[in-house]
């Protein structure tokens, strides 16, 4: 059926002619480590074969099948073909990499979607990581709320969710605070100045430090150029994708592509991480060690919690003002060491420690945990000079001692 003659009416008739005669197609765009340069995964893209062998672009179909509802008949055909080619690759003995599906927001208005993705994926026998689901960003502001359930039940299943197009245009932080997405796709529009423009690289720069500390994964599409690539490399960004490595291609092609990449990554990681990948690394010891940061603004009397985890007391808020911060824990520490710790950490006791060149506050006292029952905690303090400022700042590293470090304490 010729493109002219579609119409909202009559295109679901071209569908699934198309689907019966396989003129539906699935190509794969591969995406790549920042860093080592290695496939880790690939999108899924719905192709249509025209009676004279080309390929229609999407433009001319998907906004009628979007019209008519279809689309959701075109997602699930799509996401069976993917389910047959990673099957195949496990029967091959070849370990496949998570293909990612592209789901309409019309989706959203099937009530059994959850229970038919994991019947479709279950019927293959996949591990269900092996299929990631691709929400576009516009789905997340137009549906509203209702999102934030469906997004959580599809995670709960074991799928990975992406938002897909972020930074397109539309005003989604709200959802992405609230959404249990663990992948967050950069939109290319965000490297339309091959990041040689200043505000697009602060606000590239500002969606990778929020995606790392909400511990989201990062892909950035459109990547077309070797200055975009390094750029990205230095913000951080976990996985590319784009014309620079690839464009989207035929199943066998990609087959092929997967069975030429080296397996194993022969540059050393040292040589090839950036500094801002680095950082990280150390920030996630740092917060193994010590499960409390705080930053401190002593000048200004203010606070910043970087983090909290596993920590015996997680009643802090995120940010605030500190001599309220102090107060407030002060109400968690052993009564018999309380004076302790507030001759330790009250602002104008630490101002002095700086101003006569101590370098750092430390305490150890018994805190009571959200069980109610006292544990024994390091404090330190460690005075950092603003290179910007006159203010003075404190970096505040806390944890629980451990039974063996306990016993060494006389308390």
């Amino acid at each position: 059926m010729a493109k002219a003659t579609w119409t909202a009416e009559n295109i679901g008739e071209a569908l699934e002619e198309a689907i019966s005669t396989g003129k539906i197609l699935a190509y794969y765009q591969p995406k790549y480590d920042a860093i080592t340069g290695k496939i880790v995964g690939a999108e899924a893209l719905a192709r249509w074969m025209g009676d004279d062998d080309k390929l229609i672009p999407p433009i001319q179909f998907v906004p009628l099948l979007e019209k008519s509802m279809l689309i959701t008949r075109l997602d699930w055909y799509i996401l069976e073909c993917i389910c047959v080619f990673q099957r195949q690759q496990l029967d091959d003995d070849i370990q496949p990499v998570p293909v990612s599906v592209n789901f309409s927001r019309m989706h959203t208005y099937e009530k059994n979607y959850v229970d038919k993705l994991c019947t479709i994926v279950d019927q293959f026998e996949l591990p269900h990581h092996l299929i990631e689901v691709e929400i576009t960003e516009s789905a997340l502001a137009e549906t509203g709320t209702d999102i934030i359930q469906f997004i959580h039940a599809i995670r709960e299943a074991g799928f990975d969710v992406a938002i897909d197009d972020f930074g397109s245009g539309l005003s989604s932080l709200s959802f992405v605070k609230d959404v249990s997405a663990n992948i967050l796709k950069i939109d290319k529009s965000l490297l339309s100045k091959n990041c040689e423009d200043e505000k697009e690289c602060v606000i590239l720069e500002s969606i990778f430090s929020f995606a790392q500390r909400l511990k989201l994964l990062t892909v950035t599409e459109g990547v077309e150029t070797k200055e975009q690539l390094n750029f990205l490399r230095t913000c951080g960004c976990n996985i590319v994708q784009g014309y620079y490595f690839a464009k989207p291609m035929k199943e066998e092609d990609y087959e092929k592509l997967l069975r030429n990449s080296d397996s194993e990554n022969s540059k050393d990681i040292l040589m090839t991480q950036p500094t801002s990948r680095m950082t990280q690394l150390l920030l996630n010891d740092i917060f193994m060690c010590y499960p409390l940061v705080i930053i401190c603004n002593l000048s200004k009397d203010n606070y910043y919690v970087m983090a909290y985890e596993n920590f015996t007391n997680r009643s802090y808020s995120s940010t605030g003002v500190y001599h309220e911060l102090i107060e407030h824990t002060a109400k968690t520490i052993h009564p018999d060491d309380q004076e302790k710790f507030m001759n330790t950490f009250l602002i104008q006791s630490q101002l002095d420690a700086y101003a006569r060149g101590e370098h750092t506050r430390q305490v150890i006292t018994r805190q009571r945990g959200d069980n109610g029952i006292y544990h024994l905690a390091e404090i330190t303090n460690y005075f950092v000079k603003s290179s910007s400022s006159n203010d003075v700042f404190a970096v505040t590293l806390s944890k629980a001692l451990s039974a063996e470090e306990q016993e060494n304490m006389n308390f």
